[in-house]
């Protein structure tokens, strides 16, 4: 049996002191491929390094939405020459969040592009995965509407919402689109009923799972200073079984195929 984390950032400074014990415990789990997105230039240019470094780990670049501020045209030439090697599969982290612009500023992790910045990158970043034919990871908080319109207004372009938080309204939606629902670990927080309902429902051949590590640590790992990390994605799969009436083996047999279809640069193991 194998799985794959479809969204994990080993490039963290949270994993810096046990980067490989976090792989090794990976693999001991079946985890045979581990998607280390961007969320800038200098992070992308990190997934890179550590695909390089290490055979599981495969690369995405972008910029995560917060970050947009540093999306000039020097980057954006940089991003599309990183996106040229052979372990990058998908232009990501990108996307909208409008959580964090609407907090005070001294309530923020960190500077935050605003809103109309946001848009304007999110539109640069999906025209470039169109231009190279990659599949796209896309990023959404609070900002649904924005985001489906950007795809929509992208024909022929696929990719992954990823740490999926919608309804099944906005499920069915992305699985129309042509694009995947990513699951991560708040599928096993008991308040989660939404996402249950679309880990029960939404199409088996659209649904992939991730821990999105080091953050949304899943039951039983759950806790403020808990570190997620890619072999947990297994209790995000183990969940989807439960929720779907299958085995587990159903879950992790799917879920990689589909990874293998919506990123078709990650090799057959």
């Amino acid at each position: 049996m194998s799985l794959i984390d479809t969204h994990c950032h080993l490039n963290f400074n949270q994993f810096s002191k046990d980067r490989e014990a976090v792989l090794d415990r990976a693999a001991e789990q079946g985890i045979t491929a581990i998607i280390n997105p961007g969320v800038d230039l200098r992070s992308s240019q990190a997934a890179i390094a550590l695909a390089e470094r290490y055979e599981p780990l495969y690369a995405a670049v972008g910029f995560h939405p917060t970050s947009t501020d540093g999306l000039d045209k020097e980057a954006l030439r940089q991003l599309r020459k990183l996106a040229q090697h052979p372990k990058v599969v998908a232009i990501g982290e990108i996307g909208l969040d409008y959580y964090w612009p609407n907090q005070p500023k001294n309530k923020r992790k960190h500077p935050c592009a605003s809103p109309q910045t946001q848009r304007a990158a999110f539109r640069k970043l999906l025209d470039l995965a169109g231009e190279l034919s990659l599949p796209v990871i896309i990023h959404n908080r609070e900002a649904d509407i924005d985001v489906m319109t950007g795809l929509e207004d992208s024909p022929g372009l696929t990719g992954v919402l990823h740490a999926f938080s919608g309804d099944m309204a906005l499920a069915e939606w992305t699985v129309d689109l042509g694009f995947y629902v990513g699951i991560a670990g708040p599928v096993t927080f008991d308040k989660s009923q939404d996402l249950k309902e679309v880990a029960r429902r939404v199409d088996f051949e659209r649904l992939l799972v991730e821990t999105d590590a080091p953050y949304l640590t899943p039951h039983p790992h759950r806790g403020r200073r808990n570190r997620n990390e890619p072999a947990y994605v297994r209790f995000v799969a183990q969940q989807v079984a439960q929720l779907r009436e299958c085995s587990l083996v159903d879950v992790a047999q799917q879920s990689t195929k589909n990874a293998h279809t919506l990123f078709q640069r990650l090799p057959q193991r």
